[in-house]
């Protein structure tokens, strides 16, 4: 009887050690493999960056930071305020401004540049 508790209590105790063992060899090989995927840096939640960044993103694909996007400009001549694409690219003050001639601007514009350039 005494033989078959301890012969009882040494499996059981085999059992526990092998089980915490392979967990801790499991926890191990996952933090090797999250590490060696995510250079080093902790895992986060969420999107990892770099997988399909968007322009307001300040870091891209690699960890190259991006330039901030080009300001544009309403394309009525004289007028320096930031054209929104709310109002169709130009500024509030001239959203009424037909498009023909906010197109014809753009023309003038245009080739004032080219012949500049």
């Amino acid at each position: 009887m005494l033989q078959r508790d301890i012969q009882s209590a040494i499996s059981e105790f085999a059992q526990r050690l092998t089980s915490l063992i392979e967990s801790d060899a499991m926890a191990r090989a996952r933090d090797t493999v999250i590490r060696a995927f995510s250079n080093g840096s902790k895992p986060r939640r969420g999107r990892p960056p770099g997988s399909g960044a968007t322009l307001a993103s300040s870091v891209g694909v690699g960890g190259k930071t991006r330039r901030k996007r080009a300001k544009v400009f309403c394309p009525v001549p004289g007028c320096k305020n930031v054209a929104a694409p709310v109002f169709g690219m130009v500024c509030g003050e001239h959203r009424d401004v037909p498009k023909a001639k906010i197109k014809k601007y753009r023309a003038a514009r245009k080739a004032k540049a080219k012949a500049a350039a």
